[in-house]
């Protein structure tokens, strides 16, 4: 059974910088596309970084150029750093898989959500 385990989050003021990190065990970062998600309260969870089997990093408009997703797979982690933070970005921060095919399989995210780290960003 695949569990997810975040950290990293806490307060911080506007323009600073955290890193989240993902620890799994029960999933295998280097075959899935990973990714890191984030929801506020009365919204969907909406993904911010993904991370492709091979290793290529896609951004959601938001973050581009703020945020950076990297991977340990020898560690079955993931990491997520974030600069540059804005109110905006104050959200609860899950890891999970993302959207894609393995074996000619579409597969997204894994019914089991860890519990978060919550990110705030405020002055």
């Amino acid at each position: 059974q695949v569990q997810l385990v975040e950290s990293g989050g806490g307060l911080v003021q506007p323009g600073g910088s955290l890193r989240l990190s993902c620890v799994s065990s029960g999933a295998n970062f280097s075959i899935y596309a990973m990714g890191w998600y984030r929801q506020t309260p009365g919204n969907e969870r909406d993904l911010v970084a993904a991370m492709t089997s091979g290793g290529w990093p896609h951004y959601a408009n938001s973050v581009r150029g703020r945020f950076t997703i990297t991977r340990d797979t020898a560690k079955n982690t993931m990491y997520l750093q974030m600069n540059n933070l804005k109110p905006e970005d104050t959200a609860l921060y899950y890891c999970n898989r993302a959207d894609g095919y393995r074996s000619g399989t579409r597969y997204g995210p894994w019914d089991y959500w860890g519990q978060g780290t919550q990110v705030t960003v405020s002055s």
